[in-house]
């Protein structure tokens, strides 16, 4: 719940608390009421109804009273004013947010499904959304997902070793799944339902303990990540061989911009097919580094020479900016895939 609506919630059972304290003391006093008598008064009076007074009032009673009503007004017209806005917000508003979001999962082909927003899903989701990809999360506590729904993340609450949480989340139409839950266990069982699923799925998981990687593979992950591990030898590397750490800081960080690295396959008849790399000319034209080639049935082979040659079995892993990598793609598309995208554009512009 939002900590500003439990603040005010407080506020409203303070000021109606006063209200019965200061009414029922005033009453004591000013028409030597009992205390029971006084709350009584007090009570009768906010509310309005109309019940026989205790007592004749004296003047100062009768002004007294005057002030317990309007106090009364204004705190009871307070308290429903919020009450309104709580129903409004929390319920219809929230009503409304989750059948837009449930729309949007029901729509999403080819996204990734986000198993755990702890540490290490904030992160991954934080990565997502600066990558602007498609991504539904699941996550089993109510406030954490009440959260991210109200920074509109695509969120299911749910435990996500479930079945029908899964499918929910379309994880027949997905193309990967990311478990990063809080223990081993919850991770394995989750990567198993989810092959069983889709065994077309990409599935990368978080192992914890020590030979956990083993039994996520076993289970059917397609690569694991150890956050220990790899702390671990970043924090060594920082001390045994920091000028090298801050190389690869410098360029993947370059003029406050971050270098991705992607892997570009060549298109069959594209203008780069059968091409070798020094006739494509692929720095030259997008600025990007080329780091290794992959063959098909082949080794991955770094530093290419310039005699390598380009084919529609091979793909490239480029170094680069986001629209460099996306201006690669374009060269290496098969032409059919190239005139698509063009007919696309040039509909659009005509629309």
């Amino acid at each position: 719940m939002n900590k500003a609506k439990v603040s005010k919630g407080f506020i409203i059972l303070f000021l109606v608390l006063m209200l019965l304290t200061v009414g029922t003391a005033g009453y004591v006093l000013l028409a030597g009421a009992s205390i029971l008598d006084g709350l009584y008064m007090t009570i009768i009076t906010v509310s309005t109804v109309g019940y026989r007074e205790i007592a004749d009032l004296t003047p100062a009673a009768k002004v007294f009273t005057m002030f317990v009503i309007l106090s009364g007004l204004g705190i009871v017209s307070y308290a429903l004013l919020e009450g309104a806005s709580f129903l409004i917000e929390g319920g219809v508003k929230q009503i409304v947010r989750r059948k837009s979001m449930k729309k949007l999962i029901e729509g999403m082909e080819k996204h990734v499904i986000v198993c755990g927003a702890g540490q290490t899903g904030a992160i991954v989701i934080e990565q997502f959304r600066i990558a602007d990809a498609q991504f539904v999360v699941i996550e089993q506590d109510a406030d954490r997902a009440a959260e991210l729904e109200e920074t509109d993340v695509p969120v299911i609450c749910g435990d996500a070793s479930s079945e029908d949480i899964l499918n929910q989340a379309g994880i027949m139409r997905s193309k990967g799944m990311i478990c990063c839950l809080d223990s081993d266990a919850d991770n394995v069982y989750t990567v198993l339902t989810a092959r069983g699923l889709n065994p077309k799925l990409h599935i990368v998981a978080r192992s914890i303990e020590k030979g956990a990687d083993l039994k996520l593979r076993r289970a059917g992950a397609d690569n694991t990540i150890s956050p220990n591990e790899l702390g671990g030898v970043r924090m060594a590397s920082l001390m045994l061989r920091p000028q090298v750490v801050s190389f690869l800081d410098i360029i993947t960080r370059l003029d406050e911009e971050v270098l991705d690295l992607g892997e570009v396959s060549v298109g069959e008849g594209s203008e780069i097919d059968n091409l070798m790399l020094k006739d494509a000319r692929i720095p030259e034209k997008t600025g990007l580094i080329i780091i290794a080639l992959r063959r098909i049935k082949g080794k991955m082979r770094f530093n290419p020479g310039p005699q390598e040659r380009l084919s529609s079995s091979c793909s490239m892993l480029v170094l680069g900016k986001t629209d460099q990598i996306e201006r690669l793609r374009t060269m290496a598309s098969s032409p059919d895939v190239s005139q698509r995208a063009g007919s696309g554009e040039q509909g659009a512009g005509n629309e």
